[in-house]
């Protein structure tokens, strides 16, 4: 099989093409802005490198989200037209998860993850992910102030040593170590797209992915008179 997954939900444009069990090609760049015109270029040179045309996919991968509103609508329209232009399916899954799953992956010894975002306000985008991929918490936004109850379950079950992801990562470890929190800092700050392309390969097509808003757009429409 093989899979095209894209991330632009955040501060960042990822392309990945995992094909079997391995990634063959992939691209990575750090941005605030300009997704929607970098991403089109970004897929046509992974498909280069990893030498297979458009007609070779059998799935897409892209985050839904949390994250900027501009940013999720890019990677999902993107990843919709292409799965409706090709015949095949697009499976979506969460920039938290997809940071959880490289954070895992660098620190085999840690049993499960948290991820957080940066959210502002005070407030982070949070959830936590075992080794098996279970949910141990489920995306929400939270405030930085009540991260360690939000994790109390999780940490029982689990101990306190989990591995941490995201831009949050630095402003909730301190909390986390005075709570007595052993687990490192992975410094995943960005979902990366071979990462997306794992969690959503074998995953189940459910439809086509919807955005995960977790906080209303700040931009509103104006009230009809």
């Amino acid at each position: 099989m093989n899979i095209l997954a894209i991330d632009t939900a955040l501060g960042a444009c990822s392309v990945a093409i995992l094909s079997g069990k391995h990634v063959v090609a992939e691209e990575h760049e750090a941005m605030l802005r300009g997704h929607a015109e970098a991403l089109a270029p970004m897929v046509q040179r992974v498909l280069g490198v990893a030498g297979l045309p458009f007609s070779a996919l059998d799935r897409v991968g892209v985050t839904t989200g949390p994250g900027t509103f501009t940013g999720q609508r890019v990677g999902l329209a993107f990843a919709r037209a292409l799965g409706v232009a090709l015949k095949i399916p697009v499976v979506g899954t969460t920039t938290l998860h997809a940071m959880a799953e490289e954070a895992l992956a660098a620190f085999p010894d840690a049993g499960w993850a948290i991820s957080a975002a940066d959210a502002k306000r005070g407030e982070v985008y949070l959830a936590a992910y075992a080794r098996d991929r279970k949910i141990l918490v489920q995306p929400r936004l939270a405030m930085i102030s009540a991260v360690l109850s939000e994790l109390s379950q999780a940490a029982g079950e689990h101990g306190l040593t989990p591995v941490l992801a995201g831009t949050a990562a630095p402003l909730i470890e301190p909390m986390l170590k005075a709570a007595g929190y052993e687990g490192p800092d992975s410094e995943v700050r960005q979902p990366k797209a071979a990462f997306v392309a794992r969690l959503v390969a074998n995953s189940p097509d459910v439809g086509p992915p919807r955005p995960l808003y977790l906080r209303p757009p700040d931009a509103k429409l104006p009230a009809l008179r």
